[in-house]
């Protein structure tokens, strides 16, 4: 388990940002805290989400560190505040030089869509572009066999533990928890019965299931104010993110008003 979260230090030769070394500085000491608690952090962190207008001046930069961008041929809308974003995921290749480094598997690439979203950007003065959030990766647990269901019920009680752990360890509740499973797990008639159980006593306002496009695991949950930083297990997907999860995130887990 590493002692901390290994990020990019050379970050501002490639993407210059105004608040970037306040944000990676915050994530570098929360990481240390929260692994020291014993979170089961991934040494690398999972995703970046930079807001910026136009898109180039963050995507540019990230195509020359090699990721692909729309790797996943998605785009996520993102309705932060009221007001109408896009993300559009890069990705980085697990062999790409850039990842020993520290940089992120992915970065959320989110720019406006009218000129109110923009104007919602920059009101706060952050700068533009600017560093919304950073996401680390949670280490999976050992899992045998079973099938999905199986692993669906023990992925989600693993998470709800670590947000509890979080919680402890800040003294201050997370956002809900936000679950994606493969469709075959969503489909099945069990879950209904039997996901209220699997979430340990977390309020129905708490929690969100939903299936997975594209297949595979992807369970997150935010912290701190406007959702600086967010935690989140990711196990055999295809795409960066699930739509219906970026819109339950958007409108009601993060702000472009993070204090």
């Amino acid at each position: 388990m590493p002692e901390t979260i290994l990020l990019p230090g050379d970050f501002q030769e490639h993407l210059h940002i105004e608040n970037a070394e306040e944000r990676l500085a915050e994530a570098r000491e929360l990481g240390r805290k929260l692994a020291q608690g014993g979170v089961p952090f991934l040494p690398i962190s999972d995703h970046i989400a930079i807001f910026t207008n136009p898109p180039h001046l963050v995507a540019g930069p990230l195509k020359q560190l090699g990721y692909v961008n729309g790797g996943d041929t998605k785009c996520y809308p993102s309705p932060v505040d009221g007001c109408d974003y896009i993300n559009v995921a890069a990705q980085l290749s697990e062999d790409a030089p850039a990842r020993q480094r520290g940089w992120f598997g992915h970065v959320a690439v989110v720019h406006p869509v009218d000129q109110a979203a923009e104007d919602a950007m920059l009101a706060l003065g952050y700068g533009n572009p600017f560093v919304h959030h950073l996401t680390f990766g949670i280490r999976p647990p050992e899992v045998p066999g079973g099938g999905d269901f199986a692993h669906a019920k023990r992925l989600v009680r693993y998470m709800v533990g670590v947000r509890a752990q979080v919680r402890d360890i800040l003294g201050s509740d997370p956002g809900a928890l936000v679950v994606a499973l493969p469709p075959g797990v969503v489909a099945d008639p069990r879950l209904k019965d039997e996901i209220p159980a699997w979430m340990e006593g977390l309020e129905a306002d708490q929690w969100q299931v939903e299936a997975m496009e594209g297949g595979g695991f992807l369970i997150q949950f935010f912290c701190l104010q406007g959702g600086r930083i967010e935690v989140a297990l990711r196990i055999g997907t295809q795409q960066t993110f699930n739509p219906k999860s970026v819109h339950r995130i958007s409108e009601k887990e993060i702000s472009v008003d993070q204090g």
